[in-house]
């Protein structure tokens, strides 16, 4: 399978960046998969979302993904987020505990981490 580069990035950071096989978001209009040579496309990221990215060592970078845009273009892959945390800086202890929250929008910020995380909420 033919490699892509790719730029997961959040408005303070860089988090992720290199070549990868394959990339899956959830959009505004559902989840796409890119893969090396696909059509340019630009997509809105939904709030709470997960971007999952396989390397092509097999390894799996995933994110929890709060708004922002992927852009696709025959260099590669964009992933531009608001706020992103990669799965293994999320501290899921926490992310339990904001999970019962009285503010509804940081309880959705926590189901995603923890998702993002391979946790139940």
């Amino acid at each position: 399978m033919a490699n892509m580069s790719v730029q997961l990035v959040a408005v303070e950071r860089r988090l992720w960046s290199g070549e990868a096989t394959s990339v899956v978001a959830q959009t505004t209009e559902g989840e796409i998969g890119i893969l090396s040579g696909h059509e340019p496309v630009l997509g809105q990221l939904v709030e709470g979302g997960v971007v999952r990215i396989t390397t092509p060592e097999k390894e799996t970078v995933t994110a929890a993904v709060h708004g922002g845009f992927l852009s696709v273009t025959g260099d590669g892959v964009s992933v531009l987020a608001e706020e992103a945390e990669l799965s293994t800086e999320i501290d899921v202890s926490q992310a339990k505990a904001d999970v019962e929250s009285e503010d509804e929008q940081e309880r959705a910020r926590a189901r995603t981490r923890l998702r993002a995380a391979g946790q139940s909420a």
